[in-house]
């Protein structure tokens, strides 16, 4: 079948858009697959104007895939008895927000937007990764400071549109976080109420009385939409959808009940709400996420495309069996309703599905912004307490061959990250492997001083960067299981 899938329908909304209730900003796969899939179900089952306006800060790709089906789209679940299309309803509009700032603004500045909710991954929220505080240097934000009415951040429009419902008497709205981050809510909190302060004083004291930041954990696969999954979407559905989401079954989410002005009934759709969401989303980032980096940077190495490929080796399964019972959950608390051995048990066999074409480049895009989260953290616990994590040690030193810029057979890799020129430079000019290490380690908007303070960890970061190099990543990992 032709890329132009001549023979098959676009498809297309029936019956009219709901009225908007939420802005998103972010509309990529995940939040097609998640956000959007939660928020159709839970208006279905229970009602309410919780329509999406879904906001790209950057590319137009969401609404050219969108608009022209009325906003409506296919979520497949890659269920292991086959495909399971369903379509979704909830986005009522999509904007492109270089074209027409204003138009964003005043949107989120409508009264009946209760919500406005981020999918914008680590490197939108304009943070030094190393300390989760806001980068006034950010061309972003230093831009964003000087031109209020024309931002380019996500923050830079909240705290506009917040402005501009203090102005005219509005009530604040939620701002919800679904990225990887931790402690994600009271992140956002602190960078929107710094930026604030660094325009109004005042409109800081307003949004800190009248706006909440609930921090949520959300966890589903969603693996990048190839032109294959388009087309066999077509084939069995009989409609043309470039719009389409392929995910996992499962979906996970746990959401701080602290809403400034009401909120769709997402438990209706399986969403749990929770007092605080901070043992669920440490369990998640640092046995999902950790777990996931270091199979995407070892994995890549060792010639595997995806995460099924990956964990299809032994070793590679057994190196994350290793991570969970040794380096990571002995450094969290049991969330309520969760059972530690069971929910790393349970990560594994969803790693194994083949269905899942999640793809080891994708996953270790953008890890300068990833690894503080992910990895570092859990380290430099386990350190802290005299415990070696020698094979979260292998991750970071996996990661470090990576941002190199050459795999094993000596060819380039696309290193996709904020700061790939700059790690790349940092490597290629070290002459030595101690040396590159040594270099990268100067990295502080990545390592803390914790860290890279730390003679042990400097030790064992380079040794396992050496075994990578001379034994090559199968090895090292065949190594770490065994020993």
């Amino acid at each position: 079948m032709g890329v132009g899938l001549p023979d098959s329908p676009r498809l297309n909304r029936e019956g009219p858009e709901p009225n908007i209730g939420i802005v998103h900003l972010g509309p990529g796969a995940f939040f097609r697959a998640f956000n959007a899939v939660y928020t159709d179900e839970a208006m279905q089952l229970e009602g309410g104007d919780w329509g999406i306006a879904a906001v790209s800060l950057r590319s137009p790709a969401a609404r050219t895939q969108l608009e022209p089906q009325g906003g409506v789209f296919t979520s497949v679940t890659l269920a292991p008895e086959g495909l399971q299309p369903c379509v979704i309803g909830s986005i009522a509009r999509t904007l492109v927000a270089p074209e027409d700032p204003g138009e964003v603004i005043a949107t989120m500045a409508d009264p009946k937007v209760k919500i406005v909710s981020l999918t914008i991954t680590e490197k939108g929220y304009c943070t030094l990764p190393s300390s989760g505080a806001l980068d006034l240097g950010h061309s972003d934000i230093a831009h964003d400071l000087l031109h209020p009415e024309q931002p380019r951040s996500a923050i830079g429009f909240i705290v506009s549109a917040l402005d501009a419902r203090r102005k005219s008497g509005c009530a604040g709205f939620t701002v919800l976080s679904c990225d990887n981050l931790p402690s994600n809510g009271s992140l956002a909190r602190a960078i929107v109420l710094e930026f604030a302060r660094q325009r109004d004083g005042a409109l800081a004291d307003w949004i800190e009385s009248a706006v909440s930041f609930p921090a949520t954990m959300v966890d589903r696969i969603t693996p990048a939409t190839t032109q294959d999954n388009i087309e066999t979407l077509a084939e069995i559905a009989g409609y043309h959808d470039p719009a389409c989401v392929f995910h996992e079954g499962f979906r996970q989410w746990v959401i701080e009940d602290d809403f400034a002005d009401g909120r769709p009934a997402w438990e209706s759709a399986g969403a749990q709400f929770v007092t605080s969401v901070e043992a669920h989303e440490m369990m998640k980032l640092r046995c999902l996420n950790g777990t996931h980096s270091t199979l995407a940077y070892l994995g890549y190495l060792a010639g595997y495309g995806t995460i099924a490929d990956t964990v299809a080796n032994p070793d590679f399964a057994a190196l994350c069996e290793m991570l969970w019972r040794e380096e990571i959950t002995p450094t969290l608390e049991q969330p309520d309703g969760e059972d530690l051995p069971a929910y790393c048990a349970s990560l594994l066999e969803r790693y194994r599905n083949p269905s899942i074409q999640h793809m080891t480049w994708q996953i270790a895009m953008d890890g300068s912004q990833k690894l503080p989260q992910r990895l570092l953290g859990t380290i430099a616990d386990n350190l802290k307490i005299g415990r070696d994590p020698k094979g979260l040690i292998l991750a970071v030193a996996g990661w470090m061959r990576y941002v190199g810029g050459q795999d094993e057979s000596g060819q380039p890799i696309d290193v996709r990250d904020p700061l790939a020129a700059a790690l790349h430079k940092a490597s290629d000019n070290a002459q030595t492997n101690a040396a590159k290490v040594a270099a990268l380690l100067e990295f502080d908007n990545v390592f803390s001083g914790t860290l890279t303070e730390n003679a042990r960890f400097r030790t064992l970061v380079t040794q396992a960067y050496v075994d990578l190099v001379e034994m090559g990543a199968k090895a090292a990992v065949k190594e770490m299981t065994t020993a």
